[in-house]
């Protein structure tokens, strides 16, 4: 015989009464507002039973970041990363003190601390790590730029110019032999140059990559930490089940 409970009448009907009203109560905020926020959810949640420390989780899984400034590129490439992510609830100092360690650890470098009121930060040369407040708990900002990136691509068009304009004053003097040391510089030249771009192409979206992994990892981490705060300065719903004796 199978162990499974079975609900009585009375049962099914507060439960079915339960789940129509939780999902009125969520159509009529979808209709008056296209979304909820996270205080929204959790009251619905926390009517149909669930406790708001789990819908907090689920939604940073779900949207975890805002939307980020694009990140800065020279020459079409890019040459930076940028994140920015929502972190729900208070964020203490034990939070950023945890936060810095993970940076460190991550990033291999010590960096320098600084704090502007309720704002703060993290640097390490090009760099950023900041937390900063918002109307509905914190957010979390990264930021750096690939420092030699910019003069490298630079060198590299300049070199490659520099062969195409003496290419050409050979081709308008219409005779290849009359100066092959010329010929030769030009070549060198734009090798020089195509190399150096080339390079860059293949270097640099590794990089952004690798950067762009890394804060998303600190930035789960964090997220994790927030919710499971909230979760252990939340009560457990009462799952005991409601019996109408009347």
């Amino acid at each position: 015989m199978s162990s499974e409970r079975r609900f009585n009448e009375q049962e099914i009907a507060a439960i079915f009464s339960q789940a129509a009203e939780a999902q009125e109560t969520a159509h009529r905020h979808l209709a008056d507002s296209q979304g909820l926020t996270l205080a929204e959810l959790q009251q619905i949640g926390r009517e149909a039973g669930i406790t708001p420390a789990f819908i907090a989780r689920a939604a940073a899984t779900v949207s975890p970041s805002a939307p980020a400034p694009p990140s800065p590129t020279y020459f079409g490439l890019p040459v930076g990363v940028t994140r920015s992510i929502e972190l729900p609830g208070p964020f203490s100092d034990a939070d950023w003190d945890r936060l810095v360690v993970d940076l460190r650890d991550t990033f291999l470098a010590t960096g320098t601390v600084q704090r502007d009121g309720a704002i703060r930060q993290w640097s390490n040369g090009n760099l950023h790590a900041l937390v900063e407040p918002t109307e509905t708990g914190h957010r979390l900002r990264f930021s750096t730029r690939k420092g030699n990136a910019a003069p490298a691509l630079l060198n590299g068009f300049g070199a490659l110019a520099m062969g195409v304009v003496l290419m050409l004053l050979v081709i308008l003097a219409g005779d290849f032999n009359a100066d092959p040391e010329v010929v030769i510089m030009a070549t060198l030249f734009g090798l020089l140059g195509l190399g150096i771009i080339g390079l860059s192409a293949y270097r640099l979206p590794r990089w952004v990559k690798e950067r762009g992994e890394q804060m998303e990892a600190i930035a789960t981490r964090v997220t994790q930490r927030a919710t499971a705060v909230q979760e252990e300065r939340l009560p457990l719903p009462n799952t005991a089940p409601h019996l109408d004796l009347d």
